[in-house]
C-alpha cells in the first residue's frame, strides 16, 4: 500500500529541517520505500493542484507495516517537530491493484 502525503508550509518555514525530518521517514525499518518531492514544475493544467509545498510517498508491503508506522517513534517525532511548520496537510492512502 502506498501513503501519500501532501503538505502546504506556512511561510517563513525552515525547509531544510522539514526536509531532514521528513526524508527520515522514508528511512524506517518497516518503509519498503519513499520519496520527498516538491511540487514540479510542470505546466499548470485544468487538472493540476500547484498549490502543495511537499509530497511525501511511503511504500508499505502492507497495512499492518502501515499501521505500526502510523505509531513509530520516528514518525511521532516527525509530527510533534514539524507539525507548527504547515498549515494543511492531507494524506491520500491506497492499495495497489495486481
Amino acid at each position: 500500500m502506498t501513503h501519500n502525503v501532501y503538505f502546504w508550509l506556512k511561510e517563513n518555514q525552515n525547509l531544510e529541517e522539514f526536509e531532514t525530518m521528513a526524508l527520515k521517514l522514508t528511512k524506517i525499518d518497516i518503509v519498503e520505500s519513499g520519496s520527498l518531492g516538491k511540487n514540479a514544475p510542470t505546466p499548470s493544467r485544468e487538472v493540476t493542484d500547484k498549490s502543495f509545498t511537499y509530497h511525501l510517498s511511503l511504500n508499505f508491503i502492507n497495512l499492518a507495516n502501515h499501521d505500526l508506522y502510523q505509531t513509530h517513534p520516528e514518525h511521532k517525532e516527525f509530527v510533534t517537530s514539524c507539525n507548527q511548520m504547515w498549515e494543511r496537510v492531507i494524506v491520500y492512502d491506497s492499495e495497489t491493484i495486481n
